[in-house]
């Protein structure tokens, strides 16, 4: 599919802010997922929008910064949603963003907020397939954050186990070994985010990173494990992981619980 990159629908800077409001209000499945960029509050109200939300962008954000050179990299977002972690890269200091989005209102909504934003940021309306050579070619960072754990329902054959799965989502994670230098990547415990289909029988960290590391050994390394910790004055801070943050906490919620991946490429 093709990168699009007009906006023949909407011609003044009046209706392109309206156009970009009403696809954001607009409800669909993983709608208000993200908090608004930063560089996107001249037209949407941040203090509106971000009261819906609540999987700690900026903090993860802040976290990826801390590990992973983003300063001049191209970075391609896989499943970016309303584009919070593209623009973000881009205020980084990123030289260019690709954003994989298969959801065509949000995908819109991407287009319309870097037409507005008059950043390079650019769009393909699609669900990546993990096969061949990666559209758009190779990068310097991927963007994976719980997309992967959706394979057989919103991508992919849906016609599979839970244990292939699990065999897909490594597959699907390792077939960036020869697109890019680093990918962080996030999963949820879940199958398609359906709580009766556990991936991990004790819903633990520790059972998520065993997969994860173990299936990539022969094609990544491992930079660092990021584990939420909440301060006692309800902040959220990306740590490193470590013997006192691996249990699982159920009082901080099923997302603060998924584990950030920063991985480096063997391959380059």
């Amino acid at each position: 599919m093709a990168i699009h990159t007009s906006l023949s629908h909407v011609n003044s800077r009046s209706e392109k802010i309206a156009h970009l409001r009403s696809l954001y209000a607009s409800t669909t499945k993983h709608s208000h997922y993200q908090i608004m960029p930063d560089r996107l509050s001249e037209f949407l109200d941040p203090a509106e929008h971000n009261k819906k939300h609540s999987r700690y962008d900026r903090e993860r954000m802040d976290y990826f910064k801390r590990h992973v050179p983003f300063a001049g990299a191209s970075v391609v977002d896989i499943g970016s949603n309303t584009g919070y972690f593209s623009f973000e890269a881009l205020s980084a200091g990123a030289r260019n963003v690709l954003a994989f989005e298969g959801n065509p209102e949000h995908a819109d909504f991407i287009r319309t907020a870097a037409d507005l934003a008059g950043v390079q940021l650019q769009v393909r309306e699609e669900y990546l397939q993990f096969h061949g050579d990666m559209p758009g070619g190779t990068c310097d960072i991927v963007l994976l954050l719980n997309v992967l754990h959706h394979v057989g329902s919103d991508f992919g054959d849906k016609q599979i186990s839970m244990a292939e799965a699990k065999e897909l989502i490594i597959k699907n994670l390792n077939y960036f070994a020869d697109q890019t230098k680093y990918v962080i990547f996030q999963i949820g415990f879940s199958w398609m985010t359906n709580y009766d289909l556990p991936l991990f029988p004790n819903g633990s960290k520790a059972e998520m990173i065993e997969m994860v590391t173990k299936g990539v050994k022969d094609h990544w390394d491992v930079v660092a494990i990021g584990i939420a910790e909440v301060a006692p004055d309800g902040t959220t801070r990306y740590v490193e992981a470590n013997e006192g943050n691996l249990p699982r906490n159920n009082a901080i919620g099923e997302f603060r619980n998924r584990p950030i991946f920063i991985l480096k490429s063997r391959a380059n």
